[in-house]
């Protein structure tokens, strides 16, 4: 019998739902590139009601929908004030140097927040001298942070000195439903100190592929014009928007689930010699030093117990936890540990 594969490495491995896949075949579709996709449309209309913002642009990716942003935001030669290991700065292949030709002022957060007065420090004065701070981004939840939630208030503390000085926020809220749930508040208590937000289709709210970039109205036709440089024009896109319906309007809630199982998994590898940092969502960070092995040296053994996780570093294994992961499947995880740990 093919031994069950527990894969923990990420909540983009989750595939579509039945009712995804019914709904991809018998969606209503069009042109896209032409706005006459009108599966997209209600897509669109949805994810802007949702977010609370003024129109909404459906993207293949979360890195697409952040470089959308960062391009409509920003000209070329201007600088981006961002945490130091936020997605997009440390995942997203230096997309912001080559394609808006933007430089970087990375801030080391506490846990993936941004502090407000750091924040204002770093805001550049005007001065010939001195390239121009056109753009703000905070990530939540904070993926390199252990899925940490930064919270609306501290989201509002740099989301006002950004406005003092004229200065947007782009929040890249890849997986901005894992942070509302696991507060128990709604989605625009944190899409009301952004000026533009991009949210994932594909991860925990499981549609197959796909992001949403909303914000204001003459921003977003801005952005489907850089969507469309990038080779974003989608065509019969329904097929892909179909599903993002779903994730919407059927998912959100049942991330809940998978916050139960990381707070799970947190206990109970808590008991061996690893260090397991706080956990807010659905992803969990243990560093390794204990076991005398290294992230890579323990993914390998884990691997051999049919359980795939990733590295965050040397000595840092992350687990994500989604719908495909059951509470069996947590307690198989650790009796992987004790078997390697033995």
């Amino acid at each position: 019998m093919e031994r069950k594969i527990i894969d923990l490495r990420s909540d983009t491995v989750t595939k579509p739902t039945e009712a995804m896949l019914k709904a991809m075949m018998e969606a209503e579709v069009g042109d896209d590139v032409y706005r006459e996709d009108p599966t997209v449309l209600r897509l669109e209309q949805l994810a802007a009601e949702l977010l609370n913002k003024e129109d909404a642009l459906f993207v293949t990716s979360g890195t697409q929908g952040n470089q959308v942003a960062v391009l409509t935001h920003c000209h070329n030669g201007d600088e981006v004030i961002l945490e130091a290991d936020s997605h997009l700065f440390y995942y997203e292949g230096g997309a912001m140097a080559a394609l808006a030709g933007v430089q970087t002022r990375t801030l080391t957060g506490s846990r993936g927040a941004l502090d407000a007065a750091q924040v204002e420090r770093a805001i550049r004065e005007k001065n010939i001298h001195l390239p121009r701070t056109t753009l703000i981004c905070m990530e939540n939840t904070h993926n390199r942070a252990g899925g940490a939630v930064i919270s609306p208030e501290k989201m509002k503390a740099v989301y006002d000195v950004a406005h003092a000085h004229g200065i947007p926020v782009h929040l890249d809220g890849a997986r901005l439903f894992n942070a509302a749930v696991a507060l128990g508040r709604d989605v625009t208590e944190f899409t009301q100190y952004t000026d533009s937000v991009q949210i994932c289709l594909s991860k925990g709210l499981s549609a197959p592929v796909g992001s949403i970039l909303a914000g204001p109205k003459d921003y977003i036709e801005e952005a489907r014009w850089w969507r469309k440089k990038l080779g974003g024009g989608m065509r019969q896109a329904g097929y892909l928007a179909a599903p993002g319906i779903i994730a919407l309007t059927e998912m959100v809630n049942r991330l809940a689930e998978d916050h139960q199982h990381a707070r799970l998994l947190a206990e109970g590898l808590s008991k061996f010699p690893v260090r397991v940092l706080p956990v807010d969502t659905n992803i969990v960070l243990i560093d390794t030093q204990g076991t005398g092995m290294t992230a890579l040296e323990l993914l390998a053994k884990l691997s051999e117990e049919g359980i795939r996780a990733s590295d965050f570093d040397r000595h840092v294994v992350r687990f994500t936890t989604h719908r495909h992961i059951t509470e069996q499947d947590i307690l198989d995880v650790f009796q992987a540990f004790e078997k390697i740990l033995a």
